[in-house]
Formats: C-alpha cells, structure tokens, sequence
C-alpha cells in the first residue's frame, strides 16, 4: 500500500506523514513547479505546471488498496475507479455512493457561478485544530481500513 497527496496546497501533509509513519506506509507527496516542498519521510514528485498535470501523474502511479488525500472529487472519482481510497483534508470519505452526488453538485455549482457571472468566492474558512483532529481521526480509521483489507 501506498499513499499518494495532492500536496499542491494541502494543509494535511504533517498529518498524513505522521500518520503514514506510525504505520510504515510509504508517502508520495506530488506538487507542481509552482509550488516548493521538501519531505523528510516522503518522497516528492514534482510534475509540470500544465493544467491537471498533478492529477494525472497521481492517477497514473495509483493501485488498487491505495490511499489518495485530494480535494479535487475529479481525482477521487478516478481513484475510486481504480479500487482505492480517496479522503478530502477535511476527513470526508469519498465513496461509490457519495461521488456521482458530489460530481453533480460540484457541475451544478460552476454551471450557478457562471450564469451569475460571480466568479469571486470568498474563499474558504481558516483551518482549526478541530478540522486537523478530524482529519487525523478519519485518516486513521481509513488506513486502518486499507490495512485490514490488504490481508
């Protein structure tokens, strides 16, 4: 088993290193040109800053039992496809029976934003202790998971 980060911007990394370490997984952390990062326990894959080129690559190196931490769902539909798992740094499983939903909604979203021609969001809140706590509590039930099913 392997986990892979959508690590451009990703608040969780420390989270998922730590986590990885108590249970001596691997961590590939994959960034594009535009963003810096040094790892002392993952290995960094920095790929081209094309549109998606961070996604690709990750689905590319994704197997079956695999963990992905991205908050894009694109990707983790893909990962799904794949038979993996797929968490967002906010602890929210991605499963068969919530992607299609979350797809949906994200399309019917974009397609609300562009008939309001409001293409400025707000952005999204500051990350708390408790949004960290339940995103280790999630990722650690999911790799306990993995694990459990690799035997």
């Amino acid at each position: 088993m392997q986990i892979y980060v959508d690590a451009d911007a990703c608040p969780v990394v420390d989270i998922v290193e730590k986590i990885a370490k108590k249970y001596q997984i691997s961590v590939t952390l994959l960034c594009d040109t535009n963003h810096i990062l040094t790892s002392g326990y993952s290995e960094v894959v920095v790929v081209g800053a094309g549109a998606d080129a961070v996604d690709y690559k990750l689905i590319s190196l994704c197997r079956r039992g695999d963990i992905v931490v991205t908050q894009d769902y694109g990707v983790a539909a893909m990962t799904l496809g794949k038979s993996a798992y797929a968490i967002h740094q906010s602890g929210k499983w991605y499963t068969d029976e919530n992607i299609d939903q979350m797809l949906m909604e994200r399309h019917l979203n974009k397609k609300a934003r562009r008939a309001s021609h409001k293409n400025h969001l707000k952005g999204s809140k500051k990350r708390t202790e408790e949004d960290d706590e339940r995103f280790a509590q999630s990722f650690e039930r999911m790799v306990k998971a993995a694990l459990e099913e690799e035997k």
